[in-house]
């Protein structure tokens, strides 16, 4: 099996570094900047686009579409 990052749990390990590091910075543990709260939601995206991507061409490859000519 290969390893692929761009996977569903890429975007769930995300997805909890985004919660851990805001509750952490609302309890007033430490002081992140925001820049990285936006770093972190944007590399979900990526991760989120990829899988989609990923699902959408095999999806392509696996059942051609064929349009009717009107």
């Amino acid at each position: 099996m290969k390893l692929n990052i761009f996977r569903y749990e890429g975007y769930v390990v995300v997805g909890i570094l985004l919660t851990v590091f805001t509750f952490g910075k609302l309890m007033g543990l430490y002081d992140i900047s925001s820049d990285w709260f936006w770093f972190l939601a944007g590399l979900a995206l990526v991760f989120e686009g990829t899988i989609s991507l990923i699902k959408q061409r095999r999806f392509d490859r696996k059942y051609k579409i064929i349009e009717r000519e009107s």
